[in-house]
């Protein structure tokens, strides 16, 4: 483009139009990415997994717990800049009203200078600094507690929404169970009324199917509200809005399939993230014992100044002339006595190593009690799972038999509230089995150090 040519205002305005709407296009397409994204968050019918990994990224612990990880990284930082070069600028400017007096050869006269300004330029290096040299050293074990304090906080949370999942299951079965029931009572309440309208019955079985109807109903009632508190427990662990609503999608053949777990697995003791995380607090512990150890070494380290001082009894001609002067030099400090403060530091430190030992000893005990109790509790459920699964299918066959009986004037009304009582006591029962396998199952998996997030 020629400067001197004229501003030729046909050729700007598709060039002012065309940046016109890509600035609009911008600023509209950045809400609208906005809002897509904020609803493609939202669960619409999520499984298991895409619960616990909503709470992964969304649990306000985890998210502090990410915080905290980045803050020991800055922290880490802080600590290893003490390794580079400390530059620094010193400036001031004095002026005294009374110049000091000194006595020379019986004659008192005055010394200095009324105005005086300095300015100075340091810089220091670290060559040898037991601060500096634990942060380099430990760096990396105080980045990997901080990872492993994270996936702990991770594993709890996924363990938490699996079993808050599984139980707001049973409580929907439960829900559809008593719903079912409700179905059965008001049809043998129909059946009951149109026998005493007919004579072939007295008013007890009528009135006693009103009784059945009515127990169903405040019970569906009960169950209506323990699922609204269940699902906001859900909702508290995954960190999901409270204003919205999702439907949990599960299968419950495919859950019946998911109780299985390998009994004879062994328990691996460095896979539980707890004794990991006491293994990287023993090596943190291992570098602190070595920092009192290297406090019987001198800390070392170079320094130079440049100064450029200013004198003159005139503040107007106080920078007119410069008097500079330089210098480098190495430092070097060593306590030579402390009392036996370094004595102790190192043996209080041996000590901290020995209780970290202990503890890793107690928890791998604690692992194989943990693990054994959770093994038996889930055994004995499975076994009961298996058992009451059978009760289920026999008390569903009892009723239909039953109730066709009743309807042909064989068996009493007793008899079928006795097999509707039987048959939901026996859904209620498999289910509260089933949940109770799966949760337990967890609790196997976790104490096996299988749960890794």
């Amino acid at each position: 483009m020629n400067l001197n040519e004229p501003l030729n205002l046909k050729r700007l305005f598709p060039l002012v139009i065309v940046v016109t709407l890509n600035l609009a296009a911008l600023f509209i397409s950045e809400p609208l990415s906005a809002q897509t994204k904020a609803t493609d968050t939202l669960l619409q019918q999520p499984t298991l997994q895409d619960c616990i990994q909503y709470a992964l990224q969304h649990n306000p612990d985890l998210q502090n717990a990410k915080i905290d990880e980045a803050i020991t990284e800055t922290t880490i930082r802080t600590k290893l800049a003490d390794w580079y070069p400390q530059v620094g600028f010193n400036y001031s400017v004095q002026h005294s009203f009374q110049l000091p007096s000194q006595s020379l050869n019986g004659n008192v006269i005055h010394t200095g200078t009324q105005n005086i300004s300095g300015l100075q330029f340091g810089a220091t290096q670290n060559i040898f600094s037991r601060d500096a040299l634990l942060a380099s050293r430990s760096a990396k074990s105080v980045r990997q507690f901080s990872k492993q304090s994270t996936s702990e906080q991770n594993i709890n949370i996924a363990v938490l929404v699996s079993k808050a999942f599984y139980d707001l299951i049973l409580t929907a079965q439960q829900l559809k169970v008593t719903e079912e029931d409700i179905v059965r009572t008001d049809q043998s309440l129909k059946d009951a009324y149109y026998q005493y309208q007919s004579g072939i019955v007295d008013k007890t079985d009528y009135k006693r199917a009103t009784i059945s109807l009515n127990n169903a109903k405040a019970q569906k009632k009960f169950g209506d509200e323990s699922l609204k508190a269940k699902y906001s427990y859900l909702k508290e662990l995954m960190g999901y809005p409270d204003a919205r609503d999702f439907e949990l999608s599960y299968d419950t053949v495919r859950m019946e399939k998911e109780v299985f777990i390998d009994t004879s697995q062994a328990v691996n003791y460095n896979s539980r993230i707890e004794v990991q995380l006491l293994e990287t607090q023993k090596a943190l512990q291992q570098y602190n014992l070595q920092y009192y150890k290297w406090s019987f070494l001198p800390d070392v380290y170079a320094f130079g100044n440049y100064n450029m001082n200013y004198l003159n009894n005139q503040f107007s001609k106080l920078y007119s002339q410069t008097y500079p002067n330089s210098y480098v030099g190495l430092a070097l400090s060593f306590p030579i006595f402390q009392g036996g403060k370094r004595l102790q530091q190192i043996k209080q430190a041996q000590l901290q190593i020995t209780q970290v030992d202990n503890s890793i000893t107690g928890f791998k005990n604690k692992i194989n009690t943990q693990y054994q109790q959770a093994l038996s509790t889930y055994k004995s459920n499975l076994y009961n799972y298996y058992t009451l699964k059978e009760n289920l299918s026999l008390a569903n066959e009892v009723y239909d038999v039953i109730h066709l009986q009743y309807r042909s004037g064989v068996k009493t009304y007793l008899d079928v509230i006795t097999a509707e009582a039987d048959l939901r006591t026996a859904q209620i029962n498999y289910y509260n089995a089933l949940y109770q396998v799966l949760s337990n199952k967890i609790d196997v998996e976790q104490a096996l150090g299988n749960i890794i997030y």
